[in-house]
């Protein structure tokens, strides 16, 4: 096991870290979830609500929510017979959000015509 130090005295596990941070990233790697993620930006939604907004499946929508709440992004309240979703962490999202719109606007069409990180692109010969 490898231990980086963070501050100080503080160290963490490495490879447990970059684990971690590998998950969170494969939880926002889905069109779907990310636009899931921008609508509740905009406040608490219900499923019914998200998959007008979204055209998707209740299943689908739900199935979205239970990884994002899984990841501990999104939590939900009880509102009757319905749940109600929001962000947990507004501003951490928001800001993650805008740095990947950064990172984008930096390297144009590289991630995107990247073989590896999307699987579908097509690479012209």
């Amino acid at each position: 096991m490898t231990m980086i130090e963070i501050s100080g005295d503080v160290s963490v596990d490495e490879v447990g870290a970059l684990e971690n941070a590998a998950s969170l990233f494969r939880a926002l790697g889905d069109p779907s979830r990310l636009s899931i993620l921008r609508h509740l930006a905009l406040g608490e939604h219900r499923v019914v609500d998200l998959t007008a907004h979204l055209g998707l499946a209740q299943s689908t929508v739900s199935k979205h929510l239970a990884c994002l709440r899984d990841c501990g992004l999104v939590v939900s309240r009880a509102e009757g017979r319905a749940s109600v979703f929001r962000l947990a962490h507004p501003a951490a999202t928001a800001g993650l959000l805008a740095a990947a719109e950064h990172a984008l606007a930096l390297t144009g069409d590289a991630v995107t015509l990247c073989p590896t990180a999307t699987p579908t692109a097509q690479v012209a010969p």
